[in-house]
């Protein structure tokens, strides 16, 4: 990835493209105020350094019958290096695991798991999570509702260093 400042073109392009990532380079552009060659070679070079990493669909969770997102807490027996890539390496396979951080604080790992229902999920809780290396605990907080789940990152736009 090359290095590459962003400006508030770049950042509009960004917005737009998270609102939409089907939208022709056309209406892009018109919505951006470039023309539209100068706004392919702005999303290209965005591309290129690394700040757009793809494109994707967004699909209904609960109408493929994975409505169910469980939060579990783990604390790993040991913390070390060896320890952790092992848990990082173990966890990338586990489909049921949408996410997965490292965090600071009284537990080691927090990760989010999306499954059909609780029964299922107990079979991954029992099967698959007590099962990864080095895990010694885990604190399963069930998601009642879903208040909100915004995937975009927030890209202020600045005029003069002024933030908007």
């Amino acid at each position: 990835m090359q290095d590459r400042t962003i400006d508030s073109t770049d950042r509009r392009i960004m917005a737009e493209l998270q609102r939409n990532g089907r939208i022709t380079n056309v209406e892009l552009a018109g919505r951006c105020h470039l023309s539209p060659a100068a706004c392919l070679v702005r999303v290209r070079g965005l591309e290129q350094a690394g700040y757009i990493q793809g494109y994707r669909a967004i699909l209904d969770p609960a109408r493929l019958g994975q409505a169910m997102v469980v939060f579990v807490e783990i604390k790993l027996d040991r913390t070390t290096s060896d320890a952790f890539k092992r848990f990082a390496a173990a966890v990338a396979g586990i489909p049921e695991i949408v996410e997965c951080h490292m965090v600071a604080g009284g537990f080691d790992y927090l990760i989010k798991v999306r499954v059909e229902n609780m029964a299922v999920y107990r079979d991954v809780l029992t099967k698959v999570l007590v099962e990864l290396p080095a895990v010694r605990e885990t604190h399963t907080f069930a998601v009642i509702e879903e208040v909100k789940n915004d995937p975009t990152i927030h890209l202020p736009v600045t005029r003069a260093g002024k933030r908007r």
